[in-house]
């Protein structure tokens, strides 16, 4: 119970919504097994690459698609069969969801210098114009957003 009071709070938090009616412009289901990370990888930064996402927003979007992925095989997808990967379009945002069936929200770590792991979110925060976590009907969606088309003028920058 205490959980699901947790997700209520940090969702009324979150200003975006995975699965609104925004442009998908990719879609892709991976098993969940590591040896399919370089495949999200490569989907993401190909999305970006062929819709004509702002110069190195194909590499930033490859990077922290592989946090995430990285922590939902981790984390998130034990006892499933696939993580889905959504790329859309918000006006000038890149927006990539990760959705996974657990429903345990992640959470932000300050990993030691000697810590092996605990970096991905600090990473995703770092590099993203925004990013955050919503739980659905099927566990949750973990997603950033990246400013990939600018509006003429508009600089670009992380938050």
């Amino acid at each position: 119970m205490k959980e699901a009071l947790s997700a209520r709070a940090a969702l009324a938090e979150c200003r975006y919504a995975p699965d609104r009616l925004v442009p998908v412009l990719g879609e892709k289901w991976i098993p969940c097994e590591r040896r399919c990370l370089p495949s999200a990888r490569r989907f993401v930064r190909d999305v970006a690459a062929d819709w004509g996402a702002a110069v190195d927003v194909p590499e930033v979007a490859e990077l922290l698609v592989s946090e995430l992925v990285t922590n939902a095989l981790t984390h998130g997808a034990a006892g499933t069969h696939a993580i889905r990967v959504t790329v859309s379009r918000e006006e000038e945002l890149l927006v990539v969801d990760v959705h996974d069936t657990c429903p345990v929200l992640p959470r932000l770590r300050l990993a030691s210098p000697l810590d092996l792991s605990g970096r991905g979110l600090a990473i995703v925060q770092t590099f993203s114009h925004d990013w955050g976590w919503t739980v659905t009907p099927y566990g949750k969606s973990v997603w950033f957003q990246l400013i990939a088309w600018p509006r003429s003028g508009e600089p670009i920058a992380v938050r």
